[in-house]
């Protein structure tokens, strides 16, 4: 490439870089928000048409900045519209219509996201220690990943208009409840990885990111069960606002890609350790037993917790710290450079403290709207600033003295035991204005 063709490629327009395909997908959302807005406006606050009108150039610049987007948002607005016809206004046709019943209820489709998440798991794990180096396996985990967030948004959307079918009054979008915002942290965790895994040419971090996901798909199943959490209930007065469509989707960016950097810390201190042979060096791999049992250690106070669920699980979860254990030489193999490792955990982490900080702003602003003041030391107040000054003093240290390696990789793991707390411990332990969300 000569010095003309390279200054023309620097130089070229942004729009001028955009294929036909582009131009059809921004029509298309356009169109649909458009729609949506003509239908719905009457229904809604100034706020609210805001959020949706704001919502459009969005979407369309999300589409456009990764094109796999757009195939997503196509095939999750068509089999969304599809669930949402087939109940033609009755709530009873969820057990009557085929496709409702097995696979675009909110319910079935939820469902299928946590198979096809645990399917996902198992595939990246089989490629990873396995002897083939055809990337086959890897390959059918990140496929079932990006079947898993379609169906996990489908159900989020068809949820959205069951609520409004049981009352005008019961409906919103879903994201009041732990429920409903698992299922939020299990999308947008693999969304965000599969973006890095496109962005570094490497499947290999699927195994580790995925297991997160995976736990908290166990809790989800969990919590379905013994809390009958799928079911939709009316929001608490504290819970109706337009606020409430911003504050917690920030919030999960953050939760979900804090998730994804301690995960990939993981992998950079397996890979570091690859040939240490000293159990007392290995305390990364047994770490990583900590955070996956961490749920039934915790949930024995609960009685109905107290289960066989809790014992498969945890035992499950030893079996994973062994085998990673055992074969820690062949998974340190198959990771990319420690340089990569590194690069995807501080994104990870810049992109998360970035709308951490937004969600903490937003979420103030709400607390003055619904209880008068900007902050209150409530508890899960608390822990979310003691989440966002972590991930500060983090960023601080890798941007001003250059932090890297083993300590930042370490900062990350603890970061998470941290971000658990404040996410699920709080709602557990202590009481206070957000005890809505108790367990």
């Amino acid at each position: 490439m000569n010095t003309a063709t390279q200054t023309l490629t620097l130089h070229e327009g942004f729009f001028s870089r955009r294929r036909p395909l582009d131009w059809v997908f921004a029509l298309l959302v356009a169109a649909g928000g458009l729609y949506a807005f003509g239908r719905y406006a009457a229904h809604m606050d100034v706020y609210e048409k805001g959020i949706l009108l704001a919502s459009i150039p969005a979407a369309i610049w999300l589409g456009w900045f990764w094109r796999p987007l757009q195939l997503l948002m196509v095939v999750v607005a068509g089999l969304s519209l599809l669930g949402i016809g087939s109940y033609q206004g009755s709530l009873a046709r969820a057990d009557e219509v085929f496709w409702l019943k097995y696979f675009l209820s909110s319910q079935s489709a939820i469902l299928w996201m946590s198979m096809l998440f645990f399917m996902s798991t198992a595939f990246y794990w089989i490629g990873m220690v396995g002897r083939s180096q055809s990337g086959t396996m890897e390959r059918i985990g990140s496929r079932l990943a990006w079947a898993a967030v379609t169906l996990a948004l489908v159900g989020t959307m068809v949820r959205w208009w069951e609520s409004y079918l049981i009352g005008p009054d019961v409906g919103h979008i879903p994201v009041s409840n732990l429920y409903e915002v698992f299922v939020m942290f299990c999308w947008m965790t693999a969304l965000f990885y599969l973006y890095f895994e496109q962005q570094y040419g490497t499947r290999a971090l699927g195994a580790f990111v995925m297991l997160v996901v995976s736990a908290a798909v166990g809790f989800l199943l969990w919590y379905t069960v013994v809390r009958e959490a799928h079911e939709i209930q009316p929001l608490v007065p504290a819970l109706k606002s337009w606020w409430m469509k911003l504050h917690v989707p920030a919030n999960f960016i953050g939760y979900g890609t804090f998730a994804l950097s301690a995960m990939v810390a993981f992998a950079y201190l397996i890979k570091q350790q690859a040939g240490e042979t000293r159990w007392w060096k290995l305390a990364p791999l047994w770490l990583l037993g900590v955070v996956l049992c961490f749920e039934p250690m915790v949930f024995r106070r609960s009685q109905e917790a107290g289960g066989s669920y809790w014992v498969v699980y945890f035992g499950i979860a030893a079996l994973i710290v062994a085998g990673i254990l055992w074969g820690r030489q062949r998974i340190a193999q198959r990771l990319p450079a420690l340089e990569v490792l590194d690069d995807v955990m501080y994104k990870s982490i810049a992109v998360g403290f970035a709308f951490f900080t937004i969600a903490t702003v937003l979420g103030a602003l709400w607390a003055a709207e619904a209880w008068g003041g900007y902050w209150s030391w409530d508890p899960k107040e608390t822990w979310a600033l003691i989440v966002w000054l972590n991930y500060a003093a983090w960023l601080h240290m890798r941007l001003m003295k250059g932090l890297r390696g083993t300590l930042s990789a370490w900062w990350a793991l603890v970061g998470l035991a941290v971000t658990t707390f404040a996410f699920l411990g709080v709602n557990m332990f202590l009481s206070g204005l957000h005890s809505y969300g108790e367990l």
